[in-house]
């Protein structure tokens, strides 16, 4: 198989996880495609350096939220913040009492500072402690004592909610 294969068959295992970081990171579906494509892009750049030290998952976690990161943190040089109202969930059955939930805790998780979203986004995937330190690039006790703390703060707001 080669090098072209191999990159695009990974991407298509994982455009799922491209798919949800672009939607919680751009505001309307043209930026989405464009994160979309740089998170490929730099993907593509960092393939030859991937040497297989951690899941290929893991690496393509980092590298797109780091990208999306950096191109949240370019958007807001210029006024743009982030909405989460956008992320759309596929579910089997529309369910209005689930939705209405769902739509709490995303108003409440837009409120988090950005690698504090990140951390969430991870958890929701079901991402263990150790792999979102290895992905976010802090300590896995970092990353523990910190969701504890996104818990408690997420239960504070919406609670008042």
């Amino acid at each position: 198989m080669t090098k072209e294969e191999t990159f695009t068959r990974i991407i298509k295992q994982n455009e799922g996880v491209i798919y949800k970081i672009t939607r919680l990171y751009t505001r309307n579906e043209e930026d989405q495609k464009d994160l979309y494509q740089e998170i490929v892009y730099q993907l593509w750049k960092a393939f030859d350096g991937f040497r297989g030290d951690a899941k290929v998952s893991t690496w393509m976690y980092r590298i797109a939220l780091n990208t999306a990161l950096f191109h949240l943190k370019k958007d807001k040089r210029s006024g743009y913040s982030v909405s989460l109202d956008t992320v759309v969930l596929k579910q089997k059955e529309y369910d209005p009492l689930l939705d209405e939930r769902l739509n709490v805790l995303y108003d409440s998780i837009r409120n988090l500072e950005d690698l504090d979203k990140a951390i969430v986004f991870l958890f929701l995937e079901e991402k263990k402690y150790e792999e979102i330190a290895v992905i976010t690039g802090i300590t896995s006790s970092n990353v523990s004592t910190r969701m504890a703390r996104i818990k408690e703060k997420l239960k504070t707001q919406i609670i008042k909610k």
